[in-house]
């Protein structure tokens, strides 16, 4: 306790402290009148703008909690770095569109880059004094995500071996992965969206390659997001084709609080992979991936089939997996 109170009475946790209890009023206020808030800002304050302040105003509530409840602040005050560069993102995002309110988004992106200089200095300060800093804004202890899925496609474990490991096809029904681009034999550089408009990249290498059976891979250092996989082919009971099953590991952005503010956005994990699945088995088995009308749609919106496809919608050809 002592030593507790001779960190209490440093600037330095003063100052997280005071972070502690801004994070919990501005958390309260985006829960409490998203709409308000994104107005205020300069956004729109539609339901995409809505949802995005529910995001900002949960990950600010724990932020708020993790200073202010634990002895040892620091990984909780380096969340609101990341945090903070998440914001940014986002701000930068809305100045650059014609449909807000630029002044308005302005002044709010000079306010947040202001917070931001105080919460490194905060992170600095305490990580200096020892109380177990991680500069990376995730605490040692914080758990990746696991993802297990599996599927049935009407096709054989050579097709589909041979269509998987070729990884540019992955694009074609991964919804959230932008490119891979194939460096030699074993590695491979991929490129994902990331909440916040943002993308992300890594590196990858092929760990097991068994033609026809199982292809497991992992991130190398440095990239973005640590992660590793596994994806098995085994043939389906009475020659229904083949059975798909993935494994999946990974840290996403921002830690335990960027993957609360990926389900708020409707980007479960579990969900992704299981959707992913799906686009594969049409491209499989039907060449291309059919979208239905509220596949195409986010919210609300008649029930009745669009007259065009955006041009967002990609038409996958199976290609090399016929």
């Amino acid at each position: 306790m002592a030593a507790r109170r001779e960190r209490g009475d440093g600037g330095a946790e003063r100052l997280a402290r005071s972070l502690g209890w801004f994070s919990l009023g501005l958390g309260l206020t985006q829960l409490t009148a998203p709409r308000g808030v994104a107005r205020m800002i300069g956004l729109r304050g539609d339901d995409e703008d809505r949802k995005a302040m529910l995001a900002i105003g949960m990950r600010e509530l724990a932020s708020g909690i993790g200073i202010l409840m634990r002895d040892h602040p620091t990984p909780a005050v380096w969340s609101r770095v990341g945090g903070d560069v998440m914001d940014l993102a986002l701000l930068g995002r809305a100045l650059n569109s014609s449909r807000t309110n630029r002044n308005r988004v302005a002044a709010a992106t000079v306010a947040v880059a202001g917070v931001t200089v105080l919460d490194v200095l905060a992170g600095q300060r305490l990580s200096r004094e020892g109380n177990g800093a991680s500069i990376a804004g995730v605490e040692p202890s914080a758990r990746p995500i696991e993802v297990r899925q599996q599927i049935t496609v009407r096709r054989s474990p050579e097709e589909v071996y041979r269509f998987w490991r070729d990884f540019q096809n992955l694009p074609r029904f991964m919804d959230h992965l932008e490119s891979v681009r194939i460096i030699d034999d074993r590695r491979s550089r991929w490129v994902a969206k990331a909440p916040a408009g943002r993308s992300v990249e890594w590196d990858a290498e092929i760990v097991e390659d068994r033609p026809n059976e199982r292809i497991a891979w992992r991130s190398l250092p440095e990239g973005d997001v640590p992660n590793e996989g596994v994806v098995y082919f085994a043939p389906a009971p009475a020659d229904q084709g083949t059975e798909i099953h993935v494994e999946l590991h990974y840290q996403p952005p921002g830690g335990k609080l960027g993957a609360l503010a990926a389900k708020l956005f409707g980007e479960e994990p579990n969900q992704q992979v299981k959707g992913d699945l799906r686009r594969l088995k049409q491209v499989l088995e039907l060449g291309e991936v059919v979208h239905s009308d509220a596949s195409i749609h986010r919210g609300m919106h008649p029930a009745q089939p669009p007259e065009s496809v955006p041009s967002r919608v990609r038409q996958a050809q199976i290609g090399g997996a016929q």
